[in-house]
């Protein structure tokens, strides 16, 4: 079992998202987090990409069959996060895996438009 993701899974991600602009793969919680202008758009754990997710897009990714990033915390309780897997058809295309990126970087986007600015 991969924890997390490995080296070789993010330097394809890299290459691959290359076209998308300077995107970084940091390690967070065991897995990934995929990141580009200071937005967290993506995670990556086992090796699989997961893209971020809202009311707007989520029905597109519904209609591909993709499904949510689930985990289950010390708790015992599962979470649903607000990203669901990259479409299969994302690994074997790349304008293809560009097209999904940018939904989830647009939800991304309109997530931290509605965070409070913080008070300094």
């Amino acid at each position: 079992m991969i924890v997390g993701f490995s080296e070789s899974y993010k330097d394809f991600l890299v290459d691959q998202l290359s076209g998308f602009g300077s995107v970084t793969i940091k390690r967070m919680f065991g897995g990934g987090g995929v990141y580009r202008d200071g937005l967290m758009f993506g995670l990556v754990d086992d090796d699989m990409l997961y893209l971020k997710v809202d009311a707007t897009s989520q029905a597109d990714f519904e209609e591909v069959g993709s499904r949510p990033f689930v985990y289950q915390p010390g708790n015992g309780k599962a979470v649903q996060m607000s990203y669901w897997r990259a479409p299969e058809i994302c690994m074997d295309d790349q304008s293809e895996l560009l097209k999904w990126c940018g939904k989830a970087m647009q939800a991304a986007t309109r997530a931290a438009q509605k965070k409070p600015k913080s008070k300094k």
